[in-house]
């Protein structure tokens, strides 16, 4: 199964949402799963992972991982051409690089061109920025292109930030 995971923040406080699913082109999760924080840390530049890093493994608590074959996130894997690590590889190295890690953002960071591929759905001319650990990157960037929908950002990917987002 797949797991993808979202958080958003609000006051000092987080909702982590992850949504189960089993195929690439599936277009409904089969389970949604969510947590809230209190007295999340601050956010701190450059080290945005020390904020969703905690909330994320508190979710995770709540999932039989041993399920789980792959994780999408909001955000990055790699946050520099030289492999600076971003919330996904924090996220690898948690998880002891048993499961593999994609990374979909909505907007370029500076630097990072090496280790994400850009990948144009719909009629967007604005691409998403897919980087990824423990799986190709080519073909992790190939299965968000083939996710369900028609838009920019692919139909589950859309409702997990729908749901996270509702309080």
């Amino acid at each position: 199964m797949i797991l993808a995971i979202d958080v958003y923040y609000f006051e000092n406080k987080a909702k982590s949402v992850g949504l189960i699913f089993n195929d690439w082109n599936d277009d409904q999760a089969k389970e949604t799963v969510f947590t809230y924080v209190e007295n999340v840390e601050e956010y701190e530049s450059g080290a945005f992972y020390k904020r969703e890093l905690p909330c994320i493994l508190q979710l995770l608590e709540k999932i039989d991982l041993t399920t789980i074959q792959i994780i999408i996130i909001d955000g990055y894997v790699y946050l520099n051409d030289d492999k600076k690590l971003g919330m996904g590889g924090y996220l690898y190295e948690s998880l002891e690089h048993q499961i593999p890690i994609i990374g979909v953002a909505k907007h370029p960071f500076h630097n990072n061109k090496k280790n994400i591929r850009e990948v144009y759905r719909g009629e967007s001319k604005n691409p998403l920025y897919v980087s990824a650990v423990g799986i190709d990157i080519i073909e992790a960037a190939e299965q968000i292109q083939h996710m369900s929908g028609t838009f920019r950002v692919p139909k589950l990917l859309k409702l997990l930030d729908q749901e996270t987002k509702a309080l």
